[in-house]
């Protein structure tokens, strides 16, 4: 479904990613994990057309997006959940909501995505007139995830949609996630909860000061002694 070939991104003149190339197979959850400005969130917005590459190239479904503006790459199914929700605090549930089913096809699909959304988080129908700044940090991410999932997605990338949550809620995120998976939508897992990444993912890769260093299944990567010593504390 993507495929990422020898990529090369630049924050202005300082380079982030490093020659990075891995892919994603339909249906799978693969994991990028990595510490702190290892350029996971990079790599994601370079996906997304956010960061247009210096060199190298990105094809989703057969299709080269490597130039293709960030609108379009939404349209054609590949969604991005941001680190931080970036919800909008003073519109309601039903609002955030509504700004997800925004593209032509999401926009046909708007009653039955809704009826999902509020199926995988009852939670939401409960809220649908509450603003979204009032709900907590738990709610707020779900909502954040229910707002992709308004764009019909084919990919849904998730940067670090355990951040800022109680230990409790993100056991539950996870359930969502994986309980989204078995639904049918391919999923990129971007975590630095290393350890409930991996145990989820079907493969993943470590990236590390902008480089993949590692990749393999999720089970293989938490047998491995970098793994475990740098990142799972053992």
């Amino acid at each position: 479904m993507l495929r990422v070939k020898s990529i090369n991104s630049f924050y202005e003149s300082v380079q982030i990613l490093k020659n990075i190339s891995f892919k994603i197979n339909t249906g799978e959850i693969v994991a990028l994990v990595g510490g702190n400005g290892a350029g996971k969130t990079a790599t994601l917005k370079t996906i997304s057309g956010l960061i247009h590459p210096r060199s190298g190239s990105i094809h989703f479904c057969d299709e080269n997006i490597t130039d293709v503006h960030s609108y379009r790459i939404v349209e054609k199914g590949l969604i991005l959940v941001p680190e931080g929700r970036k919800l909008f605090p003073s519109l309601t549930v039903f609002e955030n909501l509504d700004l997800g089913a925004y593209t032509p096809k999401a926009r046909d699909a708007k009653t039955s995505n809704l009826e999902s959304v509020f199926q995988m988080f009852p939670v939401l129908r409960e809220r649908i007139s509450q603003l979204a700044g009032s709900l907590s940090g738990g709610e707020q991410q779900m909502l954040s995830i229910a707002r992709g999932l308004m764009s019909s997605p084919k990919l849904l990338m998730l940067d670090e949609p355990s951040v800022g949550i109680a230990p409790i809620l993100v056991k539950e995120i996870f359930g969502k996630i994986e309980g989204l998976n078995k639904t049918g939508t391919t999923i990129f897992l971007v975590e630095q909860n290393v350890r409930q990444s991996l145990a989820l993912a079907d493969r993943a890769y470590v990236l590390e000061n902008g480089r993949l260093t590692l990749e393999g299944t999720g089970k293989e990567l938490l047998e491995n002694d970098h793994v475990i010593t740098t990142y799972l504390g053992l």
